[in-house]
């Protein structure tokens, strides 16, 4: 069964002169619990499509279905239905300075309106655990390293068991070491749910995690 189904999207930035085709023609499917990594050169489109993929750019010209729902020219509650399926990792963590590492976590299940304040709570304490930051649950991103971070951004994008993880350049900030651990605790925490990931990275040190590999450049996957 895909997971994502893209058939024919191409997709643009601007109008007239100022218009920059930035993906053209892309064809790919990605099925239940696989793991597929998208390399590419800067610039060649990788961020563009992740974010087509998550619901949060509309694309406008061929066919994205995504769990099952067609994304291109969809409306804002068919995006959000898949957002609330999605778990993000961005490059930069993108963590509540102000929030303890289980309040960040915690965010991510407000989305979800069936849990109480305690099961949140107990389930970002279990996933936090799960990453190996079991004594670090009050700490704040300021005290906590760059990987430990990542692993926040981690369980936080997992806590919810979404159906996809959409991960952009999640090592990018990372040592080798970090870096490494970081995916690896990402690959096996999802393959216990079942989790379809895909990961648009330039870390070709991360690779033997994939599936499968794909390249994009100049907007054409190759």
């Amino acid at each position: 069964m895909n997971m994502i189904d893209v058939r024919g999207l191409n997709f643009a930035f601007g109008e007239g002169e100022l218009r920059r085709q930035v993906l053209r023609d892309i064809h790919l499917s990605v099925d239940v619990g696989e793991i597929v990594i998208l390399t590419g050169p800067s610039g060649s489109g990788k961020t563009t499509l992740l974010t087509i993929l998550g619901g949060l750019r509309l694309a406008t010209s061929g066919s994205v279905v995504v769990l099952g729902e067609q994304l291109v020219r969809s409306d804002a509650a068919t995006r959000h239905a898949i957002r609330r399926q999605t778990g993000y990792i961005f490059q930069q963590h993108n963590l509540f300075l102000a929030l303890t590492a289980t309040e960040n976590v915690c965010m991510a299940l407000e989305l979800h309106d069936r849990f109480s304040e305690e099961e949140r709570v107990a389930a970002a304490h279990q996933i936090l655990t799960q990453v190996g930051l079991g004594r670090h649950l009050d700490y704040r991103p300021a005290q906590l390293s760059g990987g430990q971070r990542q692993r926040v951004s981690i369980a936080r994008a997992l806590v919810s068991r979404p159906k996809i993880v959409l991960a952009d350049e999640p090592t990018a900030s990372l040592d080798k070491h970090s870096g490494h651990d970081a995916v690896e605790i990402l690959r096996s925490l999802a393959k216990q749910n079942g989790t379809t990931i895909f990961i648009v990275t330039h870390d070709y040190r991360i690779l033997d995690i994939a599936d499968r590999i794909i390249n994009l450049e100049d907007g054409v996957i190759n």
